[in-house]
């Protein structure tokens, strides 16, 4: 095979056995990699109603066939699981170069069984796996374990992704973290791996990457770079990563402040990508593994309460969730709050949507000192902010427990509506920094999501019509360059299954997302450039056939999770509350949601009153056996 390794790495925790198979072609063609073939490797070996905590439960690192290339910003690898925040289907990807090097080391996926008995961590190297006490590790923060993993084994150049004190203690959001601050953040991987008492997977690879035609692959490769190195988007990226767009978010009255109760917040500049940049908080930008964008920010704080603070980042969702979602604009106290999350191994957003569900129950009266552990929990106190975060990481005193379950087991605990301002959707998932009030195609995108109300399945960038290039997008998408607008809500659903299409390839193949829609959410140069690498031909209709069918199983995960139509909502405040500023007119009401949801349902050739999959779409896109199953356990339509 060119381009995948060729094989799957099983490790089984409470055998102490460890195997490996060769990856099939045909598995390899039909799902592409990453995120597509880990979907299907849950979907055969996870029994429907596990528990995500329980050994039975998988834990799938893949890569994809571009990861490990010289392919600009390939260097992506997801991990795949039920999640513990949802109890669904859950996909969460990282960066960072830990990927590229399991593919050095010979592996397309990595999966976990099982549980070990007393703390572990793997230590792979190429053709040698070993399981190891990590007795000595178990406790330690994300820095401290990366630092004495390379000690122990004398490599400094190991790549390592593990678990901080957030995972051991099972918190629902932990994150899974790798070369310390490139996080696999969304839906509680890390809690998984901490319930398989598993520390940490060490990588060393030392095996080149062969692409079937080198000459074309190259062609493919310069002009791309030269494409991004000329992109507006990549130079805004490179200057100010995403958090560079908070201000503007905020300027605009777009950015979620306070719970989602405002729109705007004073002093934005103050945690924006540009202020860390002119007050010299920035140190240096990083990229990951074959990116020429260097997005990552690395920034410390050099005096004040808080001087030798330092981390990566901050992204636009850790200033949104632990900025201007908490109610503040102090730079230090966000990056401080934004290394704890890191070292922690917390995922900020649904940290964020936790503290501020929090702040906006205590300032209601609805949790009290008594409940809060003496804590005045209120919008804007960094103080407190900064006492909470490892509070929740160690599950520590009664607030600490109950936000660590995620915002919402802990308004469900709570009671007294307080669900009415807990920030997530029926899945569970804590929503993302969108306000989708008044942004309907990331309303009907965050509805529809396997995981929760987030981006990353279908950023829908282009409805806002930004570039002349998202203009031209959504006209080819709809047929009228009128509706690259956000406000509308006709023509959402074509926008939406587009960017699925698109996004779920991209995240097959390695890529990364924030690359812009001129490149890598391109199904033609998707296309090209994995048929040059692995020698098979394909074409842009292909990709997006291959996008929808990964779409399509990780919805029928869910479905045979009991999922239906019901859980395909928006947080109660996104209904049925409008914004406080310049949106006063928006929200996302019920009604027009379920018109795109109908409209949605239909163009993938699902049942609009379950949201079931029909038999005829599965077998359209060649899921046959998955459509057997479901009907024997009576969720196919008729």
């Amino acid at each position: 095979m060119f381009a995948w390794a060729g094989s799957i790495l099983h490790v089984d925790l409470t055998k102490e056995k460890i195997w490996k198979e060769p990856l099939s072609a045909e598995l390899a063609s039909k799902f592409l990699g990453s995120r597509g073939i880990n979907a299907k490797l849950l979907w055969d070996q996870v029994k429907p109603g596990t528990n995500p905590l329980s050994p039975e439960n998988l834990l799938i690192f893949g890569t994809g066939p571009l990861t490990g290339t010289t392919a600009p910003c390939s260097g992506r690898a997801t991990v795949t699981c039920i999640g513990a925040e949802t109890n669904l289907y859950n996909k969460t990807s990282m960066g960072g170069h830990w990927g590229a090097e399991l593919k050095f080391a010979g592996y397309d996926h990595l999966i976990i069984h099982g549980r070990a008995r007393n703390p572990v961590y793997l230590s792979i190297k190429d053709e040698s796996t070993e399981i190891r006490n990590a007795e000595h590790l178990w406790g330690l923060d994300v820095r401290a374990t990366d630092e004495t993993i390379k000690i122990d084994l004398g490599d400094r150049d190991t790549k390592i992704s593990c678990i901080g004190p957030a995972g051991e203690n099972l918190v629902r959001f932990a994150a899974v973290m790798n070369s310390i601050y490139h996080a696999a953040a969304r839906g509680g991987a890390g809690a998984v791996m901490g319930s398989k008492k598993l520390k940490a997977v060490a990588v060393r690879g030392t095996n080149p990457i062969q692409v079937n035609d080198s000459e074309k692959f190259n062609e493919l490769v310069t002009g791309s770079r030269k494409q991004l190195s000329v992109s507006a988007n990549t130079m805004r990226l490179y200057n100010y990563g995403t958090v560079g767009s908070l201000e503007y978010w905020s300027y605009t009255y777009d950015l979620p402040t306070k719970n989602f109760i405002e729109d705007h917040i004073e002093s934005a500049h103050h945690i924006s990508g540009k202020w860390l940049v002119e007050a010299g908080y920035l140190k240096r930008r990083d990229g990951c593994f074959s990116c020429p964008i260097s997005c990552h920010r690395y920034s410390t704080v050099d005096s004040g309460q808080y001087r030798g603070s330092f981390s990566g980042g901050p992204e636009y969702e850790s200033g949104c969730s632990l900025g201007s979602g908490v109610g503040i604009t102090s730079t230090d106290v966000l990056l401080r709050a934004n290394e704890l999350c890191n070292i922690m191994g917390l995922d900020t957003i649904s940290t964020g949507n936790a503290v501020q569900w929090a702040m906006e129950s205590y300032e209601r009266g609805v949790l009290t000192q008594g409940d809060t552990d003496g804590l005045k929990l209120i919008f804007g106190n960094g103080d407190v902010l900064l006492t909470a975060i490892p509070l929740i990481a160690h599950r520590d005193r009664k607030i600490g427990n109950l936000l660590a379950d995620g915002v919402k087991r802990a308004a469900e605990k709570t009671g007294k509506d307080s669900w009415k301002w807990a920030m997530c959707n029926s899945k569970g998932l804590g929503q993302a920094g969108t306000d989708t009030r008044w942004t309907k195609g990331y309303a009907l995108s965050f509805a529809v999501n396997p995981r929760g109300p987030d981006h990353l399945h279908s950023q829908v960038i282009g409805e806002y019509g930004g570039s002349p290039e998202a203009v031209e997008l959504i006209e080819k998408i709809t047929g009228d360059a009128k509706w690259a607008s956000p406000k509308y809500t006709e023509y959402r659903p074509e926008i939406v299954r587009f960017y699925e299409d698109c996004y779920a390839a991209t995240d097959a193949l390695g890529f990364c997302t924030f690359t812009g829609n001129a490149i890598h959410t391109n199904p033609e140069f998707m296309a090209a450039i994995f048929s040059a690498a692995t020698g098979i031909r394909i074409d842009g209709n292909d990709i997006k056939h291959i996008g929808r069918r990964i779409l399509t199983l990780e919805k029928c995960f869910n479905v045979r999770e009991g999922a239906d139509r019901r859980l395909d909502d928006l947080p109660w405040r996104m209904m049925y509350e409008p914004g406080s500023q310049r949106h006063e007119y928006a929200r996302n009401s019920p009604e027009e949601l379920e018109t795109m949801l109908d409209r949605y349902y239909s163009l993938h050739g699902w049942d609009t009153r379950t949201s079931w999959p029909r038999k005829e779409a599965l077998e359209m896109l060649g899921l046959s056996d998955i459509a057997e199953e479901l009907r024997r356990i009576n969720r196919l339509p008729e």
